[in-house]
């Protein structure tokens, strides 16, 4: 498995990450055990957690995904061996994420990136992942307003006013964190242009640690990513660690034609809005040709594609069941000769960002 630097940091990660969010929902303990250990013997010992999964979020299962790697390494007794990754909260309205113990009191209150919010997700997340420190800890999602996830369009809107914890406040913050050995570096998510680097201009200030990682979205139909957000990746050291790299299953072709495979997150959840937009399936036909034409599974190709872009870190993969693991990890395989390189630009060029 290729490794490659985490931003600046004398830390090397896999070039792919397994994803978790599923666990505790759609995955048993012991699945996910299962997919840990098949992760671990191929090489990929870097995993992506977040205090709110598993997804969909909801009161019922919060922290489900954190308990069930702790318990693993309890079992395993290896957490020297991963580079663990979770997430903090943005501001939010999942009042249920804080509880009311001493010293905090913020059962009932909103998410934020201040320091009660922060530190109490932390401790709470040591303590489902049953460890003392996490490799990389990162912002879920801007604590100011901003455009998100299948909100996100090409189209500008002036940002919202509202409240916000200042950037130069957080890095702050996540500096205590890693003086007190609680984290070693920390990232952002669903985070932009602006957003990063002002991150990085805190760290040159002297407020605190330098931010390592950018979280996005970025696949053959959200090449968002490319626009500038990829320069600051390359000239910064920001890598991108990518997700919904397979635009949540859309790009292996399975929900092609309307179809809906029982068991599949859009069968259960119906949480595909940035996937099911005008001209999505029939741009998703052209990569599932060009796979075919290739002789490539569409998955492994879609996958590499990701993989392959030289501003990525570490391509965040998940999967339900361990004949889509086998599939995804093995993606690492697959190369991306320049002909086919051309041939997905072209699709790209007609078709463009149609699930931002």
């Amino acid at each position: 498995m290729e490794l490659r630097q985490l931003g600046r940091t004398n830390l090397n990660v896999p070039a792919i990450c397994l994803g978790t969010m599923t666990w505790g929902q759609q995955n048993t303990d012991a699945e996910a055990h299962a997919q840990m250990d098949y992760a671990l013997e191929q090489g990929v010992n870097f995993f992506d957690a977040a205090e709110m999964y598993p997804i969909p979020p909801n009161p019922e299962t919060q922290g489900e995904t954190e308990k069930i790697i702790g318990s693993w390494f309890k079992a395993r007794k290896n957490r020297d061996k991963i580079v663990l990754a979770t997430k903090v909260s943005g501001r939010g309205s999942a009042n249920w994420l804080r509880g009311g113990t001493k010293p905090y009191r913020l059962f009932g209150k909103p998410t934020e990136l201040n320091r009660k919010n922060i530190f109490y997700a932390v401790d709470q997340s040591l303590r489902r992942l049953q460890t003392d420190y996490i490799d990389l800890y990162q912002l879920h999602w801007p604590d100011r307003p901003v455009q998100l996830f299948a909100d996100r369009s090409t189209t500008f809107r002036e940002p919202a006013k509202g409240p916000e914890n200042p950037i130069p406040g957080t890095v702050e913050i996540l500096n205590e964190l890693v003086k007190a050995g609680k984290i070693r570096h920390f990232g952002v998510s669903n985070e932009t242009s602006w957003g990063t680097m002002r991150f990085v201009a805190a760290a040159e200030a002297g407020k605190g640690p330098r931010v390592v990682s950018i979280q996005n979205a970025y696949n053959l139909l959200n090449r968002t990513f490319e626009i500038d957000l990829a320069e600051i990746a390359m000239r910064e050291k920001v890598g991108l660690l990518a997700y919904s790299p397979l635009l949540q299953g859309y790009l292996s072709g399975k929900y092609q034609c309307g179809a809906r495979p029982p068991g599949s997150r859009t069968a259960l959840f119906g949480r595909a809005q940035r996937c099911e937009k005008p001209g999505v399936e029939e741009a998703i036909a052209k990569y599932l040709a060009i796979a075919k034409e290739f002789g490539l599974d569409p998955a492994q190709m879609a996958l590499a594609f990701v993989t392959s872009r030289p501003f990525v870190t570490s391509t965040i993969i998940g999967a339900t069941t361990m004949e889509q693991l086998k599939t995804d990890i093995g993606s690492i395989k697959v190369t991306i000769p320049p002909e086919l390189e051309d041939r997905i630009n072209a699709v790209h060029q007609t078709s463009g960002n149609l699930a931002p």
